[in-house]
């Protein structure tokens, strides 16, 4: 393996082409260059916002404080936002104090930060529809990392079927939305309810609240999945990050369009 001033000196005499060069610099780094930066324990894909449209969001749960807080620093020093799901009190209370301008989202259980005010940019708005207030958690973290893709936001909670007649009193402004999110646990039943009575894309989240025979949200995921009501798309059980950035693609996507 050839030292970085071997390297040069060769690009220089012209014995070694620049795209040599360049495999060699990164062989070099141990996987280090263009489109990844290597910190041992995680593999930064800095090009991913480029390829997608938003770049690559920090997984918190299993990782350490002093993780999150070295990808959030990488990450700040190639995009204009940030977003780590899944964190705790604990770890988030670390990161705050470590690196200046993050925000702790205490219900979403989320860390962001961005260079500048977090605007809309897209037209239009998505709706985040949960069952309970127990599933709160979930839905904003739907809400939140729809936010962060750039869209608009409309909160609709604890309207589930035991209380069906709540729903209704808030159906206008959910079949307003470019696409509706949909967070229920227990028998999982408000996401074919809605997909009934809207004529938008509807994202299901099955949540793990519920009692014993309810699996840990195994038996929401089997309702929704077996709805009857046609345009339901599923994500996993309590996935509400995966569910609110398939929204905010929609939305955008809606966007462009209009």
């Amino acid at each position: 393996m050839m030292d970085l001033d071997k390297i040069l000196k060769l690009v220089q005499t012209g014995d070694l082409d620049v795209e040599e060069a360049k495999r060699q610099i990164i062989k070099e780094g141990g996987g280090e260059g263009p489109g990844n930066l290597d910190l041992g324990f995680a593999q930064l894909d800095i090009d991913r916002e480029k390829r997608t449209g938003f770049p690559e969001v920090i997984f918190g749960e299993g990782k350490t404080a002093e993780q999150i807080e070295a990808i959030f620093r990488r990450l700040m020093e190639h995009t204009d936002r940030v977003l780590a799901t899944r964190v705790d009190a604990v770890k988030a209370a670390h990161v705050i104090a470590a690196v200046e301008g993050v925000t702790y989202h205490e219900t979403a259980r989320a860390l962001t930060w961005f260079k500048r005010p977090m605007l809309k940019v897209h037209d239009g708005y998505i709706a985040v529809v949960c069952a309970g207030t127990s599933d709160l958690p979930v839905a904003e973290e739907a809400a939140l990392t729809a936010e962060c893709l750039g869209s608009h936001v409309e909160r609709v909670f604890d309207v589930g079927v035991a209380g069906i007649h709540r729903l209704f009193r808030r159906l206008e402004l959910i079949r307003g939305a470019n696409a509706i999110v949909v967070v229920a646990g227990m028998e999982g039943a408000l996401a074919s309810v809605l997909g009934g009575l809207v004529s938008k894309p509807v994202v299901a989240v099955p949540t793990s609240i519920g009692y014993g025979a309810h699996l840990a949200g195994v038996a929401p995921l089997l309702s929704m999945l077996n709805s009857c009501s046609p345009g339901i798309s599923v994500v996993n059980i309590d996935n509400g990050f995966g569910a609110g950035y398939y929204a905010g693609l929609i939305n955008k996507n809606m966007s462009k369009r209009a």
